[in-house]
């Protein structure tokens, strides 16, 4: 026998739905307004402020920052991180437990206190010049992606199929990049995205080591909506969700979204 929803459910899950895409749809209609102003619901409809996100040079300039930060600290903090979480999951038997905690710790300590720290050690103290220093605070806050989520593919890994290959002549090195990730290659994949993601949209660490000609662009989202009020921010928004619309179809479209509840 087919068992029936109860409605109240059925209303309590739409208004779940409507609550998550409700601002979705109030910056995509702002982004379309024949206004130079923000509003919703829109005055007439216009492209031109998408067009106006490419005519203003420091859009531009801080996108190419962001997104190269967003990649090189991600692909850093994969560096850093996989090896870690190998670690981990291979010895937690004989690792202290209190290792695993220590990586998560950028996540529980205050992005602004973190900010700050990285600011007062790195960019003053070390003197380090500011796009190595966003490099590496970017890196640093996107590390517990990358260390939680291959290390749970890795805690469901076998490594007797790693010992195997050992045993019959296979140097350990070549085992891991050949055997082990290979088979957590979805891990590897999601913790990449979340990472991307983490860092491309982030503002509390960027904005206490950004310089003198050196901004991101969330940071130059907040600087010109400070200016300016018009849909040029709601076009940069919407821009930034089809980035990542985009990232989680190739996913779809490459390895499915199933592996993310493994």
């Amino acid at each position: 026998m087919k068992q029936r929803i109860h409605p109240l459910l059925i209303a309590f899950a739409v208004l779940v739905f409507f609550f998550l895409l409700g601002p979705l749809v109030i910056i995509l209609g702002s982004a379309v307004s024949d206004t130079n102003y923000l509003t919703f619901p829109p005055q007439g409809l216009t492209l031109r402020w998408f067009t106006n996100i490419f005519e203003i040079s420091a859009f531009v300039r801080t996108m190419k920052t962001s997104f190269l930060l967003a990649v090189g600290g991600t692909a850093l903090s994969m560096a850093i991180g996989i090896p870690a979480a190998y670690a981990l999951a291979r010895f937690r038997f004989q690792l202290p437990a209190f290792l695993g905690n220590i990586y998560v710790l950028p996540i529980l300590i205050p992005e602004i206190v973190l900010g700050f720290s990285l600011m007062k050690t790195v960019a003053i103290g070390a003197d380090v010049p500011i796009m190595l220093a966003l490099l590496l605070g970017h890196a640093l806050i996107v590390l517990p992606y990358c260390v939680r989520v291959v290390g749970a593919s890795l805690n469901s890994f076998d490594f007797s199929i790693e010992e195997a290959a050992v045993s019959l002549g296979c140097p350990r090195w070549k085992a891991f990049f050949t055997v082990v990730l290979p088979n957590v290659r979805a891990g590897i994949i999601a913790g990449f995205i979340l990472a991307f993601i983490t860092s491309l949209n982030d503002v509390s660490v960027s904005i206490f080591l950004t310089g003198p000609g050196v901004s991101t662009l969330p940071i130059q989202l907040l600087a010109h909506m400070e200016q300016f009020f018009d849909p040029t921010i709601a076009s940069v928004s919407v821009l930034l969700m089809g980035v990542t619309v985009a990232v989680m179809a190739i996913v779809e479209r490459t390895l499915g979204l199933t592996f993310l509840t493994k």
